[in-house]
C-alpha cells in the first residue's frame, strides 16, 4: 500500500514539477542557473515522498572549482532526486538527443540548457564535445556527466565511457568526481525509511598538462578514486544504527 501510494504521489509531483521547470525555462531559456533549479525542484520533494534520508559530506555542498567536469555514478532513474539537490550552480548535463523529444520533459530538458548528443552518430557526437570545449570557458560553466553511460542498478561501478575524460583533457579543465553509496540495493519503497543515501565529493582531479594519450590513465585514476569512495560509503550506509534506519526520514 505505502509502495502504491509512494508512486502515485511520486507521479503527480513529477507533473507539477516539470509544469513549474518548463514555465521558469520558457521565462528564461537556456540559463545555465534552470538545472539546478530544476533538479532541486524534482529532488526536495521527491526524497521526502520516497522516504529516502540522504547525508551530505561537506565536500558535496563546498564551493567546487569552476568550469569542471563532474562525474557522478549512475545508479538508477531516482539518481534525477538523489543527486538533484546538490547540482553546483552554472551547471548543465549531458544528454540523449533523443530526450528532447519526450512530451514536456523533454523540452524542459532543452531549455534549461543542458547539451544534447547524438550518440549514435559518431561525427556529430564529435562536433556537440568540441563545441562544449570552448563553451565550458566563455560561458562560465560546469557540466555533469554520468561516466558509465548506463546505470549501473547497484551492481557497482561500472566501466567508464571515454567523453568525459576527453572533454576534460581538450578544456583543460578539472575533473569532480560526486559519489553516492549503491542506495538501491537496500531501498525498500514499502517502509517508512526506504533508505539511506550519502553523497561525497573527491578532491578535484587536475588535467593541466594532460593530452590524448592521458586519457586512459586518467579513467583509471578517476574509477579507482571513485570505486574505492563508494565501497566506503556502502559500509558507512550499512553500518547505520538500526534506530537511525527506521526513524523518520528528514
Amino acid at each position: 500500500m505505502l509502495f502504491a501510494l509512494r508512486m502515485l504521489l511520486l507521479s503527480v509531483h513529477f507533473i507539477v514539477a516539470t509544469l513549474a521547470g518548463l514555465t521558469v525555462c520558457i521565462l528564461r531559456p537556456f540559463n545555465p542557473e534552470n538545472t539546478p533549479l530544476c533538479a532541486r525542484l524534482y529532488a526536495l520533494p521527491a526524497l521526502r515522498i520516497l522516504g529516502l534520508r540522504v547525508r551530505l559530506d561537506p565536500s558535496v555542498v563546498a564551493d567546487q572549482p569552476r568550469p569542471a567536469v563532474i562525474v557522478a555514478n549512475h545508479l538508477s532513474n531516482h539518481d534525477l532526486f538523489v543527486f538533484g539537490q546538490v547540482v553546483p550552480h552554472r551547471t548543465v548535463s549531458l544528454g540523449k538527443q533523443s530526450l528532447k523529444w519526450l512530451p514536456l520533459f523533454g523540452q524542459l530538458y532543452w531549455l534549461a540548457g543542458n547539451v544534447l548528443i547524438q550518440r549514435g552518430n559518431a561525427v556529430r557526437a564529435r562536433q556537440a564535445m568540441t563545441q562544449l570545449n570552448d563553451t565550458l570557458h566563455a560561458r562560465d560553466i560546469s557540466i555533469w556527466i554520468f561516466a558509465e553511460g548506463t546505470r549501473s542498478h547497484g551492481r557497482g561501478l561500472g566501466p567508464f565511457k571515454k567523453g568525459a575524460f576527453q572533454l576534460a583533457i581538450n578544456a583543460g579543465v578539472p575533473i569532480i568526481p560526486i559519489c553516492s553509496n549503491n542506495y538501491v540495493r537496500q531501498m525498500r519503497l514499502n517502509r517508512w525509511h526506504s533508505g539511506d543515501v550519502i553523497l561525497k565529493a573527491l578532491p578535484p582531479i587536475s588535467t593541466e598538462e594532460l593530452g590524448a594519450d592521458d586519457v586512459p590513465a586518467l579513467m583509471e585514476r578517476c574509477h579507482a578514486e571513485m570505486a574505492a569512495c563508494i565501497a566506503e560509503l556502502d559500509r558507512q550506509a550499512s553500518s547505520a544504527p538500526a534506530t537511525d534506519r527506521n526513524a523518520t526520514p528528514a
